[in-house]
């Protein structure tokens, strides 16, 4: 009787360890939607109701079977916020097929080869000494600082983003939700 005891408390302790495992595994909420790292980057930017701008961007800049593609990419997402902010009119501008190659320019300019994490980020700031540069996929370099542990993104016109939702999994990357679009040289 001991012996199962014994064995039924380990199995409960393996199961609770299981469980929480797998709760710390669970991604972000986006919008309030649920977002699925077994899901491509598409799919889950399909899902978000705050990205509802960038998922037309991507469709009318042809971007979608790359994005679909195995990756890894890390993709700095702006909200449908973010799209707003930009001058009246640029964003319906922008998805016109005369303007194909300056819309791709700057979605890709949201991407990075590689999975990147926040914590990957602070790690190489505070190895920096207080920043570190990437390249996107556009050829242009963003930079990314620490601000009182929020990380903060500035593109090559000296406009900033700040990672408001991290860490958002996905089967062929990761997903940083950033509270503005950036823009290239």
């Amino acid at each position: 009787m001991k012996k199962s005891l014994i064995t039924l408390m380990a199995s409960a302790a393996l199961a609770i360890t299981s469980f929480a495992a797998t709760a710390q595994m669970k991604d972000p909420t986006v919008g309030g939607a649920e977002m699925f790292p077994t899901k491509n980057i598409v799919e889950n930017a399909i899902n978000s109701p705050i990205h509802k701008t960038l998922v037309a961007a991507v469709k009318a800049a042809g971007l979608v079977d790359t994005l679909e593609g195995p990756g890894p990419f890390t993709v700095f997402a702006p909200t449908d916020d973010a799209f707003a902010k930009l001058p009246a009119g640029t964003v319906d501008n922008l998805v016109k097929p005369e303007n194909h190659d300056t819309l791709v320019k700057i979605l890709t300019y949201h991407v990075v080869p590689g999975k990147i994490t926040t914590k990957d980020l602070k790690d190489w700031i505070k190895k920096g000494n207080g920043t570190y540069s990437a390249k996107t996929v556009q050829g242009g370099m963003l930079t990314f600082t620490d601000h009182m542990g929020h990380i903060m993104i500035t593109d090559e016109k000296g406009g900033k983003a700040e990672i408001t939702t991290a860490n958002v999994h996905q089967s062929n990357g990761v997903i940083q939700v950033i509270n503005a679009v950036l823009m290239p040289n």
